[in-house]
């Protein structure tokens, strides 16, 4: 019999996320189902909780909340070696969920969780990061840089389309050296997104033609481009139609990807932005994770 536990991330969503517990109760009680409801307190926990959970018994992990929690529900359940993850989207961004086809609707997803199949997805690490879905370089990690220093004065969901904004203004196209699958490029770019999921930045289709469970990166290259030929671009990357502008955009598959640039620059992993020196490399990771879809 499944043992499922709901890890909450009551401050994802803006904070709603806290308010799904009692409907989560609602849905749960009446139901022949052992399971359990958790909070955490601060960036990390969710890792530690899935760990002892599966260590006393339970084997259906369910992050609740956004790509941040969903993430850190994964590392805990590859770090332990067993039990599924399951995923009730209720952050800003929700991709991965997307990606996998997880309703939204809370009462839908939950019955995903009781009555759906498992899929083994793919798992990336990058500079000994894991994450799903996708990282990124250039301009996307720099507008969520941006966004986190205009929400301290804006509280507003406005915050990240002016940041968009601000930063074409000042973003200049970075330097890098490219080695996928141990072939080299040098090149000026925009943007760089590597990753298993088709979706980043809640919604927007950077790689369309990526497939979660192939075994291989899925890689989407803006070279340079002029600012007034972007604002025509940027607008294809959403419903994923950029992959027809071959003169500005390339696509490749690769198993391993290696970026080495000549200054400090920005990762953005599934959401989560952290300083990077040098060089970045993405590889998969031989084991792949279980993940609970619709039938």
């Amino acid at each position: 019999m499944d043992r499922i536990l709901y890890i909450v991330n009551p401050v994802a969503g803006g904070g709603r996320t806290k308010k799904l517990i009692p409907i989560i109760d609602g849905h749960m009680k009446g139901r022949e189902i052992d399971y359990d409801i958790v909070l955490t307190n601060k960036p990390g926990d969710a890792v530690h909780i899935s760990k002892e959970s599966l260590k006393r018994g339970y084997n259906k992990i369910v992050a609740v909340g956004g790509d941040g929690t969903v993430n850190e529900v994964a590392l805990g359940i590859l770090e332990y070696g067993q039990g599924v993850l399951g995923i009730i989207p209720s952050g800003t961004g929700n991709d991965l969920a997307r990606t996998l086809n997880i309703p939204s609707n809370l009462g839908e997803a939950i019955e995903v969780i009781i009555k759906g199949s498992n899929k083994k997805i793919d798992v990336g690490i990058v500079n000994d990061n894991v994450f799903l879905n996708i990282a990124s370089i250039g301009f996307d990690s720099e507008v969520v840089v941006t966004t986190e220093k205009i929400k301290k004065r804006l509280k507003s969901r406005f915050a990240y389309v002016l940041s968009i904004f601000l930063t074409l203004i000042n973003f200049k196209d970075i330097k890098m050296r490219l080695e996928i699958d141990n072939i080299s490029y040098d090149k000026d770019i925009f943007l760089i997104a590597v990753g298993n999921g088709k979706y980043y930045g809640g919604g927007v289709q950077i790689l369309p033609m990526a497939v979660i469970e192939d075994g291989f990166f899925h890689v989407c290259l803006v070279n340079k481009i002029s600012k007034l030929k972007l604002l025509f671009l940027l607008p294809t990357i959403i419903n994923g139609s950029h992959i027809k502008q071959k003169k500005y955009v390339e696509i490749f598959k690769a198993k391993s990807v290696k970026v080495i640039t000549k200054s400090k620059t920005y990762l953005n992993i599934d959401g989560e932005v952290k300083d990077i020196d040098n060089e970045i490399l993405f590889t998969i990771k031989k084991e792949k994770l279980p993940v609970i879809i619709s039938n």
